[in-house]
């Protein structure tokens, strides 16, 4: 079983920058493949960024690729999502999931799901 726990969400002008953390509890935190997906109001759940397990490998959306980033820190059971040049339309809340599988994790079928963080981008 993990928990996740998202931070570091709120109100930022367009432009701004914002760093998201998921800090996972658990053991096998370095096994699992990460992902960060995010949900406007009305709109379907989204996939924003994935990195597996090591760290080597990253994928983003077209949307926010060249202006986000996501990484990992095993040592401290945390992923985080570094953003840049926030944009009105990056607004939504942001989840966090973790599984063994990166496939099913960019899929947005990961075993486990944080309960997500706002960020508002104010034009």
């Amino acid at each position: 079983q993990v928990q996740l726990v998202e931070s570091g969400g709120g109100l930022v002008q367009t432009g701004g920058s914002l760093r998201l953390s998921c800090a996972a509890s658990g053991r096998t935190f370095s096994s699992y493949a990460m992902g960060w997906f995010r949900q406007a109001p009305g709109k379907e759940r989204e996939f924003v960024a994935s990195i597996d397990w090591s760290g080597d490998n990253t994928r983003y959306a077209d949307s926010v690729k060249g202006r986000f980033a996501i990484s990992r820190d095993n040592a401290k059971n945390t992923v985080y999502l570094q953003m840049n040049s926030l944009k009105p339309e990056d607004t939504a809340v942001y989840y966090c999931a973790a599984g063994f599988r990166l496939s099913h994790v960019v899929a947005g079928s990961a075993a486990y799901w944080g309960q997500g963080t706002q960020v508002t981008v104010s034009s």
